[in-house]
């Protein structure tokens, strides 16, 4: 068995050449580029098992991909990183003038995707109501991971941009509440019994308040040690630590790590660069988490290729899985709809606003480790196949055609 060690240096050589191939020769944008390669080489290692059984490879592959856990790997290591860094990146007043919209489509469209997608799924796959909803919210929130990453590869009107880094965002940390939440209605633990609508709120409440008050007063805590210190390798530790051990405590006091890294990267990348950092030190700072962002990104995508091994394909949950593409699509369409017809009585949006927003909300590698982090049950396979169909979808055809989508309709 390969020690951690091994399997990181193995995923970052393995990220490192397919991303030397695809620039080289493949020439799409890196995190599309890099899934294609690995959903490639998995199903070739699988082809080879199945004409040549006695090696066994397909086996000892999916040993070492389930030993990795995808879901502790992500949520618990990577996500926090990720959001801080792409948070960093977001202007506080173009945020703000996009405030309204932007809460709206990450609270009322993220529960409106929830009940659309859990109802129409609870009817093509025949899973309970209240399971069903746990796969509407785990498969609702855009991935801000895969948002940002195709944001970078395409122009996109700024207060668009806006709207989709913002939502995708916050809505990953509201849908995550959502999913705990339908999680511990739809699984209760042990002698607990079902969860009663005060604790649902409270537990809503703890999570999502928590984690946004949390976040505010560690990038608080942070600025003020920040705009006393003026060396710029203290500042990037202090940053560093600001994740790591704002994200571990978020998780010890219940509160939700994702939100709370959001805010607190919102505050370091606005207040913190502008009131408590020399220029040359927020260079450093910006640069530093830039290539955290890029580093991990790949890693990431590499890894929704090769968990492929991990998903329990079968023609009872395939069937069900590629009805959910339309399915979902179709709840995002009326998730941006609705807020966006309401907001145009007050303001206008960019034509083809609601097209872009819909084609561009990508789901990626948070719906599929919050699949893989479900209670085992007999419709756990069945959420898992349909989870990943349709992250794949999502990335592989709405992110390769979305730019030439944005350059057709967006005037």
């Amino acid at each position: 068995m390969l020690t951690p060690f091994h399997v990181a240096a193995l995923l970052v050589v393995l990220t490192t050449v397919f991303a030397a191939v695809n620039h080289h020769l493949l020439r799409l944008p890196t995190t599309v580029g890099l899934l294609v390669m690995a959903l490639a080489a998995s199903l070739a290692t699988m082809a080879v098992d199945a004409a040549l059984p006695a090696l066994g490879i397909a086996d000892a592959v999916r040993a070492q991909v389930e030993a990795i856990d995808f879901d502790n790997t992500l949520m618990d290591s990577m996500l926090g990183f990720l959001l801080f860094a792409g948070a960093l990146t977001v202007d506080l007043n173009d945020l703000k003038a996009q405030r309204w919209i932007v809460a709206l489509m990450a609270s009322l469209g993220v529960v409106l995707s929830t009940v659309l997608v859990g109802l129409g799924y609870a009817w093509l796959a025949g899973v309970p109501v209240v399971v069903a909803l746990v796969f509407g919210a785990l498969i609702s929130p855009t991935d801000p991971v895969a948002v940002l990453g195709v944001l970078k590869q395409v122009e996109v009107p700024k207060s668009l941009e806006t709207k989709i880094a913002g939502e995708s965002l916050f809505n990953d940390g509201i849908a995550v509440v959502v999913f705990l939440v339908l999680v511990a209605v739809a699984f209760p633990s042990g002698g607990d019994g079902p969860m009663t609508a005060g604790g649902v709120a409270v537990l809503f409440l703890q999570e999502a308040v928590g984690g946004v008050l949390f976040g505010g007063l560690i990038g608080w805590l942070t600025y003020q040690v920040l705009k006393r210190t003026d060396e710029y390798v203290l500042e990037i530790l202090l940053t560093l630590a600001l994740v790591m051990g704002g994200y571990a405590l978020a998780h010890a006091l219940h509160v939700s790590g994702p939100l709370a890294m959001v805010v607190a990267g919102l505050f370091i990348g606005n207040h913190g660069v502008a009131f408590g950092m020399s220029a040359r030190s927020a260079r450093h700072v910006r640069d530093f988490w830039h290539l955290i962002d890029e580093i991990l990104n790949a890693v990431l995508f590499l890894l929704i290729g090769v968990e492929v091994f991990a998903i329990p394909f079968g023609e009872q949950a395939l069937l069900p899985a590629l009805a959910a593409i339309p399915l979902v699509l179709l709840a995002r369409f009326l998730a941006v709809l609705l807020p966006v017809g309401a907001m145009r009585l007050r303001r206008r949006f960019t034509e083809g606003a609601v097209a872009v927003m819909t084609w561009g909300g990508l789901r990626g590698g948070i719906s599929v480790a919050l699949a893989l982090s479900l209670p085992a049950s007999e419709w756990k396979p069945t959420i898992l196949t349909a989870t990943y169909v349709v992250v794949l979808f999502s990335i592989l055809v709405q992110g390769l055609t979305i730019g030439p989508l944005i350059r057709r309709v967006v005037k």
